[in-house]
Order: C-alpha cells, then structure tokens, then sequence
C-alpha cells in the first residue's frame, strides 16, 4: 500500500452541538412552521459559528456516484464507496477568515500513519479568489462588490496547499439547515479519476456544506467535462456525498503530535504559495495523476522526516522552498 497515494478524497465530519440555527421555528405552532422551508439569510456571526462547527473528530464516509451521461457513446463507472477517520482542526481564525486544515489518521500493519489532507480556507467579502482557469494553471478573479456583499469564499487546497478550486456564496438556512451553497466552480481532476485517463479531463461543479445533528456533509453536483471538436462539452454527472460523523475512537492524539511537530514548516509553505502566485501572475504547477501536484509527494516527506525529527524545521522549509519553486512556471 503506497500511503502517500492514499490522498483520494475529503470526508464528512460529526458535531458534538450545532449552533442555534432555527430555534424559534422549530418552537412555533404548526401553522406558523411554513418559515422553517424557506431559505432564510444568517447573521455574520451565525456564519462563523456554522463554518467552526466543522471542527472535531471525525468517522468519514465517500460516496461517488456518476449518473447521468450527456453522451450517448459514455457508460457511467460503478459507485466509489470508501471511508476513514479524519481530524480537522481550526488553525486561523482571524474573525473575517478562518482556516481549517484535515488530517487523516491510518492505522496499516498495526502502525497509525498521519497524511496531511485537503485545507479549506473561509474568508468573508474577498476581494478576489484564486480560481482553476485552465489545466495545470490558478489565477486571481477580482470579485465586485456586488457579488461579495454577506458572501463567504471558500478555497480548498490540496494536500501540498497548494490550489485545487474556490467558490464564494452567503451561509443560509434552508428549511432550517445551516448550508452554504457555493457558485459553480471550475476544478482538475481527483485522484479517483486522473488514474483511469478518462475522456474528461476537468469537474465544473456545485459544493454544499450543511451542519447535520451528527456533524457535517460536503456534497457535490460534479459535470464531468472533456474536450471534443476543440470544445469542451459534458460527458457526465456526478453526485459525490462527504459525510463526517462525530468519532473519536481512533488515535486522534497522534494526528494532532503531527501537526504540532510541522506546523511551522506548513505555515511556510502556505507563504510560499502565496509568494509564488503573487509573482508569477498565478499558480502553474503540473497535476499527477497519482498525486496531485508535482510537488506534494516530496513535500509530505520532508514533512514527515521533520516530524520525525531527523530534518530541523529551518531545513525543512528550505527543502521545501527550493522545491516549490523548481515546480511552478510563470504565467
């Protein structure tokens, strides 16, 4: 088993307490209950407090599902079904952006394993976004003020950091529900498909975040898009439902050692990418289909040789520099 590979997917987390989203409906005589199937807009604050409940410890569950081809000579894949235990952890919170980095904890051969995951940034009213705009290649989109007024971007990044796709939408609550629904967006490939070489080569899809009694669910409206006559065109939908349930009878300390023995060379990274993008007009990096990025699979070694003590941290980040930008071209 390549661990390294073991990057697929991102998982559904569980909640000990949701916010008081809808109180006063679920209070109200049945006549009046009508206000609970509307979708009604949150506070700034009850925005926060939807976006932190993601927090926690979590059992995940990924359920991939192609269903609908729009071309006649396509055949839609078997469902995916697979799970794990996932962490996720509130490592900024500067009241206007809040970033929550996942980590998977793997038990294989009587070892736990800890493989940085997916990071989801959330930041209210930006100003731009770093979106896909074409293969291998993230570029910045100014966002009106119009468009951003009450609204929450979220960037998700791989498990490198390095970009994979943003969307911007205003937290509600749908039929009570806290739910954030985000403008269709652009993205590559997950590892699930790039290792099949299929006719597509891209997802424009819809995300949706919702708070359940149990934690949290991420799903996915996912157009499968490909290339065809020099145009790009639909091949298939795809409905993938990340479910993260509340758990925590897995070794949730040793996800949490991890993250505090690296934390200060992710953080460099982080900047790095930020650095890069700023001056090379954007991100450019090769996609793998086995890994991602060009650059993650190097990256999580030197993160774990860091963890396990036998590189300093300020070596570390140097490695990790030199690398980041040997495998960025400029746009």
């Amino acid at each position: 088993m390549n661990l390294r590979n073991w990057t697929s997917a991102a998982a559904l987390v569980a909640l000990t307490a949701l916010p008081n989203f809808g109180a006063a409906a679920q209070a109200a005589p049945a006549a009046a209950q009508t206000t609970q199937e509307e979708t009604q807009p949150v506070s700034f604050d009850e925005a926060r407090a939807a976006i932190l409940a993601m927090a926690g410890n979590y059992r995940v569950r990924f359920d991939m599902r192609e269903a609908t081809p729009w071309r006649a000579d396509y055949e839609p894949i078997d469902p995916k079904i697979s799970g794990g235990h996932e962490v996720v952890r509130v490592i900024e919170d500067s009241g206007e952006r809040i970033v929550l980095q996942h980590l998977l904890v793997i038990e294989h051969e009587g070892q736990t394993h800890i493989i940085k995951h997916w990071r989801q940034d959330w930041e209210y009213e930006p100003a731009r976004m770093l979106v896909y705009s074409d293969t291998d290649t993230w570029q910045y989109r100014d966002v009106s003020e119009a468009e951003r007024r009450g609204r929450w971007a979220q960037t998700v990044w791989q498990v490198d950091d390095s970009p994979r796709y943003a969307g911007i939408a205003a937290w509600k609550t749908v039929a009570g529900i806290p739910t954030w629904q985000s403008n269709p967006t652009w993205r590559p490939l997950a590892r699930r498909d790039a290792v099949r070489s299929p006719v597509y080569d891209r997802y424009y899809g819809i995300n949706r975040h919702q708070l359940t009694p149990a934690g949290w669910i991420h799903w996915q409206d996912n157009m499968k898009m490909g290339w065809f006559d020099a145009k790009l065109e639909p091949v298939v939908q795809e409905y993938v439902l990340n479910t993260y349930s509340r758990f925590d009878g897995y070794d949730v300390a040793a996800a949490d050692a991890y993250w505090e023995s690296t934390k200060g060379m992710w953080a460099a990274v982080r900047d790095e990418w930020e650095r890069i993008a700023e001056e090379k007009n954007g991100i450019r990096v090769m996609e793998v289909a086995e890994t991602g990025s060009a650059a993650s699979v190097r990256l999580l070694e030197i993160a774990d040789a860091l963890h396990a003590g036998s590189l300093s941290e300020a070596v570390a980040i140097a490695q990790a520099k030199a690398l980041m930008d040997q495998a960025t071209q400029q746009i």
